[in-house]
């Protein structure tokens, strides 16, 4: 979600695939596991900043009494469904824009939420950096990923029948990836591949220091969705880094 162009278009054209799939209770992994570590983590009071809103999931969760969320996203598309579905008045508020150029203040958000949204981004260093500045002194930055090494491009269950050995195959893990992936029939959407070093020495260059990390497996409604899941159920899909701003 960080640089325009044909990139840009494509979240643009594909919004409403994103929304019919991966909200309003429909998707599993968001419903049974995302929802519930962004609840955890996210500091009691204060204002939050989600990257990469989407149509506003984890801004509605996170806003409310004490705690005024502001939502961004590139995509007019998902900003504008975003205000449509409302949320808790007064709380909570949207504006199209980038991770690489947030719209905000030096210091004026206690927390930022980026929930899968880094993969989709360019120039990782710069959002990060941003996320960052926005931050005060102590904030904390929520950094939820597709988990850069067990889900990297190539990497799968393989079931060798002429061996008898089943087993996870990662991808070209060191390799920085970025591609345009056909998620569905015509349905288009860049992705990223970094590493996690980059993601880790970019937040320490910034500041930023991990104070937490989760790897959770795949939540019981993922699996159930088809009888090969399970066989990957040690396979985390999801990263989760938690950081706080040190100076």
């Amino acid at each position: 979600m960080g640089s325009r162009g044909r990139r840009g278009d494509l979240w643009e054209e594909h919004a409403g695939w994103w929304q019919a799939h991966f909200t309003q209770g429909v998707d599993p992994e968001y419903e049974e596991q995302i929802l519930p570590l962004v609840a955890a983590w996210l500091p009691d009071r204060g204002r939050v900043l989600d990257v990469g809103t989407g149509e506003g999931q984890v801004a509605r969760l996170a806003a409310g009494p004490g705690r005024g969320v502001v939502g961004i996203d590139p995509a007019r598309a998902q900003v504008s469904e975003a205000v449509r579905r409302g949320g808790p008045p007064g709380w909570l508020a949207y504006a199209q824009a980038e991770a690489a150029r947030l719209p905000a203040r030096d210091g004026s958000f206690n927390a930022v939420v980026a929930c899968l949204v880094f993969e989709h981004i360019t120039d990782a260093p710069r959002a990060i950096a941003e996320v960052a500045r926005v931050l005060r002194p102590g904030g904390r930055f929520l950094f939820l990923l597709n988990h850069p090494l067990l889900q990297t491009p190539g990497s799968g269950w393989i079931d060798d029948r002429i061996l008898g050995e089943q087993y996870w195959r990662v991808g070209p893990y060191l390799v920085e990836d970025e591609t345009v992936e056909e998620v569905e029939k015509g349905v288009f959407i860049p992705f990223v591949h970094r590493p996690l070093s980059a993601y880790v020495n970019a937040m320490a260059a910034s500041g930023l220091v991990l104070v937490r990390m989760e790897e959770p497996a795949p939540p019981a409604g993922f699996l159930a969705r088809a009888f090969e899941y399970g066989q990957a159920a040690t396979i985390p899909r999801l990263l989760m880094m938690v950081a706080e701003r040190v100076r």
